[in-house]
This record gives structure tokens, C-alpha cells and sequence, in this order.
């Protein structure tokens, strides 16, 4: 192999890893997206539950369910 095909096959190579990276990053970028709304959500749903646990107990007091 000459080094000329030599050098051509590594460019070749080079490209296809810098192509592979980028694809990479995206996913990354995509997923740290996803986690940060996640997070968001997690962290309005505590807030509620937190919420109706101590406060949901007080204003219903000791009433009877509908079934009986």
C-alpha cells in the first residue's frame, strides 16, 4: 500500500470519527434535555405531594368515604 492510500484511508478514517462524535453530541445534548425536564416534572410532583400530604389530611378531616 502506498503512502498515499496509506494517508487517504486514515482521512477517510478521521472523517467518519468526527461524524460519529457529532452524532454522539447530539444524543448527549438530547438526553441532558430530557433530564432537565425530568428533573423539572420531579421536582413539581414533590412539591405537591408534599403539599397534599400535609395539607390534604387537614381539610378533609375524619369524614366517612362516600361508600358508606
Amino acid at each position: 500500500m502506498s503512502e498515499e492510500n496509506r494517508l487517504i484511508d486514515l482521512e477517510i478514517k478521521i472523517s467518519h470519527q468526527d461524524q460519529i462524535i457529532e452524532d454522539l453530541h447530539q444524543v448527549i445534548y438530547q438526553q441532558q434535555l430530557t433530564i432537565d425536564a425530568l428533573e423539572k416534572r420531579l421536582t413539581l410532583l414533590e412539591k405537591r405531594f408534599n403539599e397534599n400530604a400535609t395539607g390534604g389530611l387537614d381539610i378533609r378531616g375524619h369524614e366517612k368515604p362516600p361508600h358508606y
